[in-house]
Formats: C-alpha cells, sequence, structure tokens
C-alpha cells in the first residue's frame, strides 16, 4: 500500500537581509500545503516579499505541544509541512527540535534545507579559529548559573560561541571577563542587516565600547577557546587550601613541596599556605 504520509520540511530563512534564502526554500514554501511559523507575522512579510500565499500556522515555544500534536496529525494524513523560524534553521535554540524529534519517532520523513546560519557567519567573520568550536547558545538568565556555566567551560580551547540579547551583554561579558579573563572576541549584531557591525579585541575592550555605545540588536559573542591550565584553575578553588595541599600529598609530593605548589597555582603567599598546612 502507497504511503501518503506527509513530509516535513524544515526551511532556513534569511537572518536580515531577504535575499539571503536559497530558490529551493522558495520553491518548497510554494508547494508545501502549509506553513509553521516561529512568528507568523514576521513570517508573512517574507512570503509577502516574494508573492507567496500559503496558509499559516503559529508553532513557538508557548504551544509546541498542543500544535506539535496537531501539526503530526496533519502531516500523517498526508499534508505536507514546512517548518520556519523567524531567523536562520529552525531547531537551533528554538522549539523546532521538538515537532522534528516528534516526527522521526512517528516515522514522518523530515527533509532539512540548508540556508543562513548566524552562528556561522559570526563565526567565520571574527577572524578566530573556525578549526572547533562548541555553541553555547543562550547563557541562564541567573547570575549564578550562568557564572556555573562558564566556570564549567572555561578550560575549553574550542572557539565558544554565544547568543545574547542587548540588555543583558554588559553582564555577560563582565562576567567572561572575570571568569574565562580576557581574551580576544569578537560581538556580532544585526547581522546582513543595515545596521550590522562586527567589534573585535579583547573581552574588556568590547565592554569599553558598549559601555559608550547602548547595545542594540541581537548579539553573536565568539569567544576565543581556553586551555586545559585554565579550567584547572577554577578546580582548584572549588577546594579548600587543606584539601589542595593534601590533593599533592596523596600523589607522593612531599608536604613542603605541595605547600610550594598550592601557592603558585592559588597565586597566595606560601606562609599563608604554609600556616593552614601544620596540621596536616
Amino acid at each position: 500500500m502507497e504511503n501518503t504520509r506527509g513530509r516535513l520540511y524544515v526551511c532556513a530563512t534569511p537572518i536580515g537581509n531577504l535575499e539571503d534564502i536559497t530558490i529551493r526554500v522558495l520553491n518548497t514554501l510554494k508547494e508545501v500545503d502549509l506553513i509553521a511559523a516561529e512568528d507568523t507575522r514576521h513570517t508573512l512579510k517574507l512570503l509577502n516579499h516574494y508573492e507567496i500565499n500559503k496558509p499559516l500556522t503559529s508553532y513557538h515555544e508557548h504551544n509546541k505541544d498542543k500544535k506539535g500534536c496537531e501539526l503530526l496529525d496533519k502531516l500523517i494524513n498526508g499534508q505536507n509541512i514546512a517548518l520556519v523560524s523567524d531567523a536562520g534553521m529552525p531547531g537551533i535554540s528554538d522549539p523546532g527540535e521538538d515537532i522534528i524529534r516528534l516526527c522521526i519517532e512517528n516515522e514522518i520523513e523530515v527533509e532539512v534545507l540548508p540556508g543562513a546560519s548566524a552562528i556561522i557567519t559570526a563565526l567565520v567573520a571574527s577572524g578566530l579559529s573556525t578549526e572547533k568550536f562548541s555553541f553555547e547558545g543562550f547563557l541562564d538568565r541567573n547570575k549564578k548559573k550562568r557564572r556555573e556555566r562558564l566556570r564549567e567551560i572555561k578550560g575549553d580551547n574550542r572557539t565558544l560561541i554565544f547568543y545574547e540579547s542587548p540588555h543583558r551583554l554588559l553582564d555577560t561579558l563582565k562576567d567572561m571577563q572575570e571568569i574565562l579573563n580576557d581574551r580576544c572576541m569578537a560581538a556580532a549584531r544585526e547581522l546582513t542587516k543595515k545596521y550590522e557591525e562586527i567589534v573585535r579585541g579583547n573581552i574588556s575592550d568590547i565592554i569599553k565600547y558598549f559601555k559608550a555605545k547602548s547595545p542594540r540588536g541581537e548579539f553573536v559573542l565568539i569567544v576565543e577557546g581556553g586551555t586545559k591550565e585554565e579550567g584547572d584553575d577554577d578546580k582548584f578553588n572549588e577546594l579548600s587550601i587543606e584539601q589542595h595541599i593534601l590533593l599533592y600529598i596523596d600523589k607522593g609530593l612531599s608536604k613542603k613541596e605541595a605547600v610550594k605548589k598550592v601557592a603558585k597555582e592559588r597565586n597566595i603567599p606560601k606562609r599563608q599556605v604554609y600556616n593552614y598546612s601544620i596540621e596536616i
């Protein structure tokens, strides 16, 4: 019996400039039965620009559970659906991943149509290493959790990529400077749009720049990778000085050698460390 199920087309849309869309995506949007959009008003502007007249339905973070089931029913009953986000590839930092997973679990074919990507655009423009990189998305709004995550990735030697909103930019940069040290980075905003801007320098330079110029638009932050030694710094800070000394004594160092090593790693006077070692 012929399979009459529909197919989900995951369509990358422009991140700014409306011309940054593939012919394949345009043809798909013209041919599908329904377009599921993060913001139908935003997507309607794109469709009107290319004179595409297709039914639209909303699919976003706040209705993804209910709407996901509705879309799945339509796909099972033979409709072809295009999934789009406001900008870039659906499924990256948006609920597209949920409907994609739902389709795969229910044996609905999923076809991904590539296109514009803020992540890759900013990375290439940054001038930092593209050999290995890690996408972190948005750091947590909670300051404590944000700082915890930065400590966790401090020793990652890959180039780090983050999304950030303008009103949290300076707080995030200050945490990065304190925890990651003053690394090279690039801050990209309004990519492919009229007021596109890419600011490069050390983290402190970017802080100074956006203190003088109020941040506007959504940001992609590209930050130089760290070293294993930098990652180890925070591991030591989680130990008390006594625990730190014992760590090296257990590894076979004498108390004197352990005190010297702990003082160097914590950047504190040997006398201070020695005082903690007396009772060990």
